[in-house]
């Protein structure tokens, strides 16, 4: 397991394929909302603790309450995942993984800058973002502004700021001029 900047979150890293689709999607699921389409995280969402899962391509991001420690936490949340992948059953089920849209996928009715966005999104800003066990959906982009949602380890990160505009923010806006600023809403 990793630690990551927020330090309600821990990214898992099983050693082996979490969601398997070429677009590297991921799920996010939090405490209260179905978990149908995933046994794995319904397996987490069974110690008490989980606030939120967070499955990515080849890791999945655990978020807990404040209490108890990491430390109580580890072992417990280590124990579902090596049991869930033990049964042989996919983290989310095929037909959801199919049908999951990626809001970064460039549409035919994108104009040139939402694309130019969305692709920046895809290539340089989702890999750097997954690696710290989160991830970057594309909302919107009115007036110079793009809107994103930040999932996994991102949420409720006290680093997510500084990343949305040290990072997402100089970066789009260094590479397209239309773009005035980033900002994120709350999921």
């Amino acid at each position: 397991n990793v630690y990551l900047a927020n330090p309600l979150s821990l990214k898992f890293l099983p050693g082996r394929k979490v969601v398997d689709n070429e677009e590297n999607k991921g799920f996010q699921f939090a405490r209260g909302e179905s978990t149908k389409i995933s046994p794995l995280a319904t397996a987490l969402f069974a110690l008490k603790p989980v606030t939120n899962v967070y499955l990515g391509p080849d890791f999945v991001s655990v978020t807990k309450a404040p209490s108890p420690p990491w430390s109580e936490l580890r072992p417990s949340v280590f124990e579902a995942i090596m049991d869930f992948y033990a049964t042989g059953s996919p983290a989310v089920l095929e037909a959801a993984e199919e049908d999951k849209v990626d809001s970064c996928d460039i549409l035919e009715d994108d104009d040139e800058v939402v694309q130019m966005i969305k692709e920046l999104l895809l290539t340089r800003i989702r890999p750097a973002v997954q690696e710290d066990g989160g991830d970057i959906q594309y909302v919107g982009f009115s007036s110079g502004v793009v809107t994103v949602a930040l999932e996994g380890s991102c949420v409720g990160c006290p680093s997510s700021s500084v990343t949305l505009k040290s990072g997402v923010e100089n970066m789009l806006m260094h590479y397209i001029p239309e773009v005035k600023g980033v900002e994120a809403v709350d999921e």
